[in-house]
């Protein structure tokens, strides 16, 4: 800059020293106007010229500036995929022996979520603000008196993922959070892993979903837990991909972390059941087979797993034993248009802690006439599930989703009247995407319960919630 205005300033001089008289001389008033009228021209074309190297300068400045890694929110137009069953931002990209990264990448990833509505029944206070027909009652007003509102934030999210390419291939990881508390901290707000799932080439290790199951399952809804008679569990594993796609297509092993529940049924008070402890020697054994095409997807999933349990009393009984369990789990979608039909149908035996909600794996039935020191007997539950949902993206920002799911228990003749038997669950919503990364909307909800005995429990509720995405990416150079 300082240097054009050296070259701007001496034009006027430069030109008197050529244009004016020698001195001595008196030039009279015409030579006068018409050298003020050259220079007057030259300033002119010098200002263009200036205008125009400037110009040329900032175009300059911005094709050679670096492109920044770090990148904003993402302002392409949103679909019901994309906003709205998130959990399916986690799944795993397709395994792959050749790197495809060229730098490493970093994904900050996650939302902030409002859910407030309610109830016209009562469940277990621990799950005030999911559709869970095993939370339902088990007897006449086990919780209370019917009718409350709730409202809670536990569905925020928070995850990281990483690409780093290596000579053989990329290695994604994924660490995910949320703040919905289970197990000890049923009912609190509180953080909670979800993932922690590292990939390279064929070879998967961590915690991520199950082999067994099919995320692509779940409907675009904004009730939390999801239909329950689909197979949904994030579990501990080490999978191998040995065979996959580009677009999605593949085959899957994995060995995963085993675990059981047992109901006593009507023998829940009997002393003798209380040496009964599980012993889990062997991982359970999942596979599936994902065909991918433009009509959607079929998967066909599988597993094998020993249910074992020691009789650690000494006290003449025998109550020890084992038992196998095994599941086929059959998943699809359909892509009709812009609408999505989502369903599953799961069988098996003694898989009920793959479903995403259950009763035991492990009931109770009497050994009439048999060892009279195996009075009674453990039996994996013969279980059934089936779930039915259709998303209708009725433009970029209107959807919908309708839909139902049963998940039924052959249960043994040991069970008692509260037992779970059978649960239902529907919902309906009309949801809203006013802009980008936003969600807004209403959705009714509908579960029922039905007990080994006579006795039923059920619940209808209205839901609204207000989601929040954000998602910034950077690369390493």
């Amino acid at each position: 800059m300082f240097r054009q205005f050296l070259i701007f300033a001496s034009v006027p001089v430069f030109t008197l020293s050529f244009c004016l008289p020698a001195v001595g001389q008196t030039p009279s008033l015409a030579e006068m106007w018409e050298l003020i009228q050259r220079q007057q021209s030259q300033i002119e074309a010098l200002q263009q010229q200036n205008d125009e190297l400037t110009r040329q300068i900032q175009n300059a400045k911005v094709d050679q500036q670096p492109q920044p890694g770090y990148q904003g929110v993402d302002e392409t137009p949103v679909t019901a995929q994309d906003t709205m069953a998130e959990a399916r931002s986690s799944e795993t990209p397709t395994p792959s022996n050749t790197s495809t990264a060229e730098d490493p990448g970093f994904n900050l990833y996650g939302h902030v979520m409002l859910d407030m509505g309610y109830q016209r029944g009562q469940n277990d206070p621990d799950w005030f603000d999911v559709v869970r027909p095993t939370k339902l009652p088990s007897v006449d007003d086990e919780f209370g008196s019917d009718g409350s509102f709730f409202a809670g934030v536990r569905q925020s999210r928070l995850g990281v993922k990483s690409t780093v390419p290596t000579r053989f291939g990329d290695l994604n990881t994924l660490f995910e959070f949320e703040l919905f508390g289970v197990g000890s901290d049923a009912g609190q707000t509180t953080f909670r892993l979800r993932h922690a799932w590292g990939e390279l080439g064929d070879f998967g290790a961590g915690q991520h979903w199950s082999t067994f199951m099919d995320i692509d399952v779940f409907p675009n809804s904004i009730e939390y837990w999801g239909p329950n008679g689909m197979i949904f569990y994030r579990n501990v594993q080490a999978r191998w991909t040995p065979w996959s796609t580009p677009s999605g297509s593949r085959l899957a092993f994995a060995l995963e972390r085993p675990g059981a529940s047992g109901d006593r049924g009507r023998f829940e008070d009997r002393v003798e059941l209380d040496g009964i402890e599980g012993d889990f020697e062997l991982p359970d054994l999942a596979a599936h087979y994902r065909y991918v095409s433009d009509w959607g997807h079929i998967q066909v999933a599988g597993i094998l797993r020993e249910i074992k349990w020691n009789d650690n009393l000494d006290d003449g009984l025998a109550l020890q034993g084992d038992e196998l369990g095994w599941g086929l789990n059959v998943s699809t979608n359909l892509n009709f248009g812009r609408h999505v039909f989502r369903g599953s149908v799961t069988y098996g035996e003694g898989i009920q802690n793959y479903f995403n909600d259950a009763g035991a794996d492990v009931g109770v039935t009497v050994n009439v006439g048999g060892d009279p020191s195996r009075p009674i007997q453990g039996e994996a539950i013969e279980v059934l599930g089936a779930v039915a949902f259709l998303d209708l993206n009725w433009s970029e920002r209107w959807t919908s989703t309708i839909g139902y799911s049963i998940q039924d228990n052959d249960l043994p003749d040991g069970s008692s009247d509260t037992s779970f038997e059978r649960g239902q669950y529907a919902l309906f919503n009309l949801l809203y995407h006013p802009a980008p990364n936003i969600l807004l909307g209403p959705e009714i909800q509908w579960a029922k319960r039905d007990n080994y005995g006579s006795f039923s429990s059920d619940d209808l509720r209205i839901q609204f919630s207000a989601k929040w995405n954000f998602d910034y990416s950077a690369t390493s150079n």
